[in-house]
């Protein structure tokens, strides 16, 4: 395992609007095999602290992947190995097998994904060309039927899905891509019943410890104190003040 942290925030910070902090001075190392639970009242700036490591808000202070700045690879790649999936994912046009394709077809993940290379190889011997990805044995599908989700609901609209749903084919997505090193979830089984989080909490933690899997490390924001105990290796408390790290999960 390398001395370098997987992820490292150095002085990040975030502002409503000019003096008027988020929070502050936020530094945090997260290494190989972490799941850092991410605590804090409602409104503490959690969800827009994983959307800073992201790059999906602007923020002072430096976030640093494998040593090197997202600009260094540049903010698409980066955001295929360092992927957020938000806690309601936002209401697409059309159905959850046309998002994966276009997903799919995106170059910065045909570059990223072996399974993408292998799947586009096969496709294109077959005489389907370089056009529309063929998504029909993408990882996605078997991620998302061991966490409940049938065949057909792939061929609804969003529109017409349960919040858990949606939930799970999202999340599903993310892992079945392949590509992340660290997953950014934010209250990722919200909507839905302890049976069914609990399958997703079980895959989740043994894909960061099999040394087999691409993904490394999560930093998962949780407000029930139950699943952060099953799932935490390491929990940090979002203040306005910044982060500090709490050796035992005290709840929210």
């Amino acid at each position: 395992m390398s001395s370098t942290p997987l992820l490292e925030l150095k002085k990040v910070g975030c502002y409503k609007q000019k003096g008027q902090p988020i929070f502050t001075d936020v530094n945090l190392q997260v290494n190989e095999g972490d799941i850092v639970v991410l605590q804090g009242k409602s409104g503490s700036g959690k969800s827009t602290l994983l959307k800073c490591i992201s790059h999906l808000n602007t923020y002072e202070g430096e976030v640093v992947y494998r040593g090197q700045t997202p600009q260094s690879y540049g903010i698409p790649q980066f955001r295929t190995q360092v992927l957020y999936v938000p806690q309601r994912p936002s209401l697409l046009p059309g159905t959850p097998r046309d998002f994966l394709k276009a997903v799919s077809g995106f170059a910065v993940h045909k570059q990223s994904s072996a399974k993408a290379k292998a799947a586009s190889t096969v496709s294109e011997t077959l005489g389907f060309g370089s056009g529309e990805p063929d998504v029909s044995g993408h990882e996605a599908f078997a991620v998302a039927e061991s966490w409940g989700i049938q065949k057909e609901l792939w061929d609804r609209t969003w529109a017409n899905l349960s919040g858990g749903e949606a939930q799970r084919i999202v999340l599903a997505i993310a892992v079945g891509l392949g590509t992340a090193e660290v997953l950014l979830l934010d209250e990722p089984t919200s909507a839905l019943d302890s049976e069914s989080s609990g399958k997703i909490e079980k895959h989740l933690v043994a894909e960061v410890k099999s040394p087999d899997s691409r993904l490394k490390a999560i930093v998962w924001i949780t407000h029930s104190p139950e699943q952060g105990e099953r799932v935490g290796t390491r929990f940090i408390r979002v203040t306005s003040g910044g982060v500090r790290e709490e050796t035992v999960d005290p709840g929210v």
